[in-house]
């Protein structure tokens, strides 16, 4: 037994679907939903059944359906063959949502290290930071990949190849800055890394540990060597004590680097106790 139709006006069904009479139109002349009925009066109307066609259209153009293929799903409608449609467009949101999530870990990662940018130059100051992931490679291996007599740019292409590599491989999503890790002894460069959004699996990753840091800036020059000498001063005049590695990363990265005097590099090691 049937249910008895209740016909519902153009503008009826737009307001029901919270949409225009104009999108309404475009559906019906792709055939993507056409009306139900069409009165002696030449007025088309709309059952309200066809509420969860309009919904179900909405869903497919949200995750990027084209719309001949909403058309031919709409058009011979199986169960089995709208299962599959919906995985398919659930996979494409989940690529989506990745997509959109690096994008937000990439740009707050890059208005934090501009934020802590603006802070004096070569002046020491405290800040509590939070644990990061990072891609950790050691300079052993880096060196056996660069050849020798170098360059710096062939160098930093080879550090830049290596990590989005190995990036590939475990799957990882880095924010493309490079920063080094230097040794609490001797302060030699013991790793070149790359931040990432989550350490998983990897040989290769690592956590800076979350606490309070010591931390300076060094803006409008290249050569940092002066905000080593300003952090390893402070250290010893105030009788600081520091635990851990020493971190070096660049702040302005791709936005800021093209020229010298936009360049900015942070220093930051951790303090004793303060974690």
């Amino acid at each position: 037994m049937e249910r008895p139709k209740s016909w519902m006006t153009s503008g009826a069904f737009a307001r029901l679907c919270g949409t225009t009479k104009e999108t309404l139109r475009h559906y019906k002349d792709t055939g993507l939903l056409p009306p139900a009925h069409q009165g002696e009066n030449g007025y088309f109307y709309y059952d309200l059944e066809q509420f969860y066609d309009f919904l179900a259209i909405v869903i497919f153009r949200q995750t990027g359906t084209p719309l001949e293929e909403i058309r031919r799903c709409m058009e011979n409608q199986t169960p089995q063959g709208t299962l599959a449609l919906l995985r398919e467009q659930r996979r494409r949101l989940e690529e989506e949502r990745q997509r959109l999530e690096q994008m937000e870990f990439v740009l707050s990662r890059t208005i934090d290290d501009l934020e802590l940018g603006t802070a004096p130059d070569l002046t020491p100051q405290r800040a509590w930071f939070p644990a990061e992931q990072l891609l950790a490679i050691p300079a052993g291996e880096l060196e056996g990949l660069i050849s020798p007599g170098a360059g710096e740019d062939e160098m930093l292409i080879t550090v830049l190849e290596r990590c989005q590599r190995l990036c590939r491989e475990y799957g990882l999503q880095p924010d493309h800055r490079l920063g080094a890790i230097h040794s609490p002894g001797n302060g030699a460069i013991t790793h070149l890394y790359t931040r990432v959004r989550e350490g998983k699996d990897c040989p290769y990753c690592r956590e800076k540990p979350a606490g309070e840091y010591l931390y300076l800036c060094c803006r409008g020059r290249w050569d940092i060597s002066a905000g080593y000498g300003a952090l390893a001063r402070y250290i010893r005049e105030e009788g600081t004590e520091t635990a851990g590695d020493l971190y070096a990363w660049d702040l302005a990265g791709f936005i800021l680097s093209g020229t010298e005097k936009n360049a900015a590099s942070m220093l930051a090691v951790r303090l004793v106790g303060e974690f």
